[in-house]
């Protein structure tokens, strides 16, 4: 038998598949190097250079921090305190320079010493600055505290349900555009001149923010991960406690800062209409003698209060948020 006739081995390649074999290789790392080419051309990273997040940490976007900045928590606090001084350093040399005159606006020297003369006097007339101030942070507490627990079950109700949105929140969008100067005169008719309508009213003032605010965060919650409960076998309970409510949790915060500036403004209309204690009964008595001064140190009051419940919640938002990552530098 010839050797032309011999059948090749089977152990044996195709002549022609190394071949193959190589030029497939070659094809393969042409195109990456050309990827590789272009994405350095267009200044982007490379494509295994790419990382999602910091070792040992996945899932987190390097170079980003907390909530609230990259770094510690309270990071931000002296640059905000210095721009307070800054301003208030302003005011004090637009007042000795004779630019804001004494009857238009006190300098914050004479406000200072009218504030040590409120703590330190008894007056018949104001009483003291610190007994105000906790009449007032009392009505404050009570009516905030109601006004939010009220506003994030309503939220709950009417963001969970077509029902009770259909029932609910006309009635809550009325009264939200009601004026509260307007329906204190009501409340007092209703109730009196005692503290319920002094509550009611920053109640009011509570409400609406967080409710709205608290509503659009349940009805913002990602579609796709109600279909996730789903796959999972998550119940009804499981799927509000464990994914709709963390999912709100941002604009729920929101809503509290929010909250917070609105009710103290409803606390001032409350208290300067049928008062006889608290901040806003201060200004009112200082409006009819014409003393600025005094005026002036309680407002000054009022932007403390809420400066500093301010701070509270955005030191509760960085905690609770924590998980967020954030993209300022």
């Amino acid at each position: 038998m010839s050797t032309s006739s011999r059948k090749a081995p089977a152990w044996r390649a195709d002549p022609a598949e190394p071949q193959a074999l190589s030029l497939e290789s070659s094809l393969e790392t042409s195109l990456e190097t050309s990827i590789e080419t272009s994405l350095e051309t267009s200044g982007r990273p490379r494509a295994h250079s790419r990382r999602v997040g910091r070792p040992g940490r996945p899932g987190r976007p390097g170079g980003t921090g907390r909530s609230g900045g990259t770094g510690r928590p309270g990071r931000g606090t002296l640059p905000r305190l210095i721009s307070l001084v800054v301003a208030v350093g302003i005011w004090q040399l637009l007042s000795s320079t004779g630019v804001l005159p004494p009857s238009k606006l006190v300098s914050p020297s004479s406000i200072a010493h009218t504030v040590y003369t409120l703590i330190v006097t008894n007056s018949p007339t104001y009483g003291t600055l610190q007994g105000s101030l906790l009449v007032s942070a009392e009505r404050w507490v009570i009516g905030f505290s109601l006004g939010t627990a009220l506003a994030v079950l309503l939220a709950i109700l009417t963001g969970l349900s077509r029902i009770a949105e259909v029932a609910l929140d006309p009635i809550v969008q009325a009264l939200r555009s009601i004026p509260l100067l307007g329906v204190l005169p009501l409340f007092i008719v209703w109730f009196g001149i005692g503290e319920l309508p002094k509550d009611l009213i920053v109640l009011l003032g509570a409400l609406f923010p967080m409710y709205v605010n608290t509503f659009a965060g349940i009805r913002g919650v990602d579609p796709k991960l109600g279909e996730l409960a789903q796959v999972l076998g998550l119940s009804r309970r499981e799927l509000i406690t464990q994914i709709v409510l963390p999912g709100a949790l941002p604009q729920a915060l929101t809503g509290l800062r929010l909250s917070v500036i609105t009710s103290l403004l409803a606390l001032v209309v409350g208290e300067q209409i049928n008062a006889n204690a608290g901040l806003g009964f201060m200004m009112t008595q200082a409006e009819q003698f014409l003393q600025n001064n005094i005026i002036v140190a309680a407002l000054i009051v009022y932007a403390i209060l809420g400066v500093t419940a301010d701070a509270l919640v955005r030191r509760l938002e960085r905690r609770a948020l924590r998980w967020r990552p954030e993209f300022v530098r």
